[in-house]
């Protein structure tokens, strides 16, 4: 039930992840379910680069370069995670937005459209049992640097994808009904 998937969803960080390969089908099944996600005005703005075997440390150096050039303070437990992060994970999909060129509608929009493809391709991970996590760090606006992105492209964030060992803790939120106000 959807319900039940969508409740099962967490996040699941990099060092988590296991060895175990995810094989370019999965991927591909992920990435069709982020293909069917709402968008207004069919613009589809969702575009993804899939980061596999040594471009993975190829991002981890050049995050973690980015990351060294633009804070006068960079602290060594961070370089070392900016690293490491896309090594651990299996695969790395940068997600981008690609902006209606006609700009017919609120930039917003388009963004919630990728957000609302990302949710699905985590869904569609959760069934799978693959782990996931959204990162958006701010050296995200560096990586125009890294990726070959068209005009008006620009990258959101990086989804980390990978196979985990264990259980994952149960979740909690606050009743909806301290966030709902009904009108009649």
């Amino acid at each position: 039930m959807i319900f039940d998937l969508i409740r099962k969803r967490r996040s699941v960080f990099p060092p988590q992840y296991n060895d175990r390969p995810i094989l370019k089908q999965d991927i591909e099944k992920i990435l069709e379910a982020a293909n069917w996600a709402p968008n207004h005005k069919h613009t589809e703005p969702w575009r993804f680069k899939v980061i596999q075997g040594d471009t993975k440390a190829r991002l981890g150096e050049f995050l973690s370069e980015k990351y060294r050039e633009s804070d006068p303070r960079p602290k060594q437990m961070k370089i070392k995670k900016l690293q490491e992060n896309p090594r651990k994970a299996a695969a790395v999909i940068a997600i981008c937005i690609q902006r209606d060129p006609k700009e017919s509608l609120p930039e917003w929009e388009e963004t919630a459209a990728v957000a609302m493809a990302v949710q699905n391709m985590w869904l569609c991970c959760t069934e799978m049992g693959i782990g996931a996590y959204w990162s958006s760090p701010g050296l995200i606006k560096y990586m125009d640097g890294f990726f070959d992105l068209n005009e008006g492209e620009k990258c959101l964030g990086f989804f980390y994808m990978g196979y985990f060992d264990g259980e994952l803790p149960e979740a909690s939120r606050t009743p909806i009904s301290e966030k709902t106000t009904w009108l009649n």
